[in-house]
């Protein structure tokens, strides 16, 4: 994400990191790059023009002119001003004293709502044990219910329905008694997308609101479509006042002009980021991690809050007790590495690790996650005695398992040659540490 931003803003950074000392010209040459970066990926011109002289107000001020190695004050101001833009600290979610606690979706044509609600809905089951409930409430869209169906299921959380038929305000208030019946922490309401010039939808929106006095309105915003997604923001802002963002298809936006600029615009925060397809793909949105990450600078919080979901306690301590009596064998590194894969795209995850989360370093370390598809053919193609003893495979061995698994003996003799060191990155997981996934993917190609 924010891949064309970010190299641009690395490469003015890294000649500000390679001057001795700065002068005030410097500083100058270096706000002039910043800011046609920003323009380039369609952030608001206001913000633009506000965040580049709060800047270098801020830089000239901070006593680097002059000063030897002043490039990491520099870096670490504009870290800084990255994270205010985006809203300083991480916003939060309005929780009623008696469930259930009702939040509104919000939100334009084809944003992603409806997939966004069961995103939600999930998450709040997984880190909140919540129990969550959906409203069908979007009533003009066809299969819009039961799209809800579905992937409300697939969440696991409950679907209020009552067809399209009746009237989406009654819907809601209906749905409210039955989550108050059922003993719901929570009641997600999906809404019809709305053009923000419809007046009519609008109002429908307002008397839905006010009719289940929700405690969060949430507007959904397509990241993609960047400034356009800010002038939505605005008119919403007015229209329904509602009380965050919710950012979609983040993982597709390489410029980031949406995620800049609207909560400086709005003074509404992004409280969620959903980063791709599945339902799983959705987290917390920390405006101080995202600029880390802009920057080059890793994410550790995140990629640790990944591996404590995928690495459980006991298969941990097994791990450790295997590589104590080096008992390690293909059949534990293939589970560490669909956990690892279950973490998300390992392009994103590299991109959380300080010191790989450069552009570039990126662009280099991009691996076409077929070859780790190849990885688990070749392991799967293996009898349990060979992935339990690797060192029993030889010549005709190999041949029968490159043939099983659709691949060549070489292949198979790069697995087996580095797993190995393989097997270091293992006993880092089983230690409970972050795992070297460079590593990882270098004994996988």
């Amino acid at each position: 994400m924010f891949d064309a931003l970010a190299q641009k803003l690395q490469d003015t950074l890294a000649e500000v990191r390679n001057r001795g000392t700065l002068s005030e010209q410097d500083v100058d040459a270096a706000m002039r790059e910043i800011r046609l970066a920003l323009l380039e990926a369609d952030v608001n011109f206001k913000v633009v023009r506000e965040f580049t002289a709060h800047l270098k107000e801020r830089c000239l001020g901070a006593d680097v002119i002059g000063r030897l190695n002043p490039g990491q004050q520099v870096v670490k101001i504009v870290a800084e001003e990255l994270t205010a833009l985006m809203g300083g600290a991480s916003g939060e979610l309005s929780f009623a004293s008696r469930p259930p606690t009702v939040i509104l979706m919000a939100g334009l044509q084809g944003s992603g709502k409806t997939t966004a609600s069961a995103k939600l809905a999930r998450y709040l089951r997984e880190e909140r044990s919540s129990s969550v409930a959906l409203a069908a409430c979007d009533v003009y869209r066809p299969a819009a219910v039961e799209q809800l169906v579905k992937v409300g299921g697939q969440a696991g959380a409950q679907v209020y329905e009552q067809g399209t038929e009746r009237d989406p305000v009654e819907i809601a208030a209906w749905a409210l008694g039955r989550a108050r019946e059922e003993g719901k922490d929570v009641l997600i309401v999906d809404t019809s997308g709305r053009l923000h010039v419809d007046e009519q939808l609008m109002s429908e929106l307002v008397r839905i609101r006010d009719a289940v006095s929700a405690q969060d309105v949430l507007l959904v915003v397509d990241a993609m479509t960047g400034q356009d997604a800010v002038n939505v923001a605005e008119a919403f802002a007015d229209a329904v006042q509602f009380d965050g963002v919710l950012m979609t298809k983040l993982d597709g936006d390489a410029r980031g002009g949406a995620a800049l600029s609207v909560r400086a615009v709005t003074g509404r925060p992004i409280l969620f980021a959903s980063t791709g397809e599945r339902l799983e793909q959705f987290e917390r949105f920390h405006p101080d991690r995202m600029a880390h990450r802009i920057l080059g600078m890793g994410d550790v919080m995140s990629l640790i809050e990944k591996a404590e979901r995928e690495v459980d306690e006991s298969d941990a301590a097994e791990l450790q007790r295997k590589l104590r009596s080096n008992e390690l064998g293909l059949d534990d590194f293939l589970a560490q590495l669909r956990a690892i894969r279950r973490m998300g795209p390992l392009t994103s995850l590299l991109g959380m690790i300080p010191g790989l989360g450069g552009a570039q370093q990126l662009q280099d370390l991009t691996v076409d996650e077929r070859e780790l598809d190849r990885v688990q053919a070749i392991i799967l193609s293996m009898t349990p005695e060979e992935r339990r003893r690797p060192e029993l495979i030889k010549g005709s061995r190999r041949l029968r398992i490159a043939r099983g698994s659709g691949t060549s003996v070489q292949h198979v003799n790069r697995l087996i040659k580095q797993f190995d060191s393989t097997r270091k990155v293992m006993r880092q997981v089983g230690q409970g540490r972050l795992p070297d996934l460079g590593a990882l993917m270098r004994s996988a190609r």
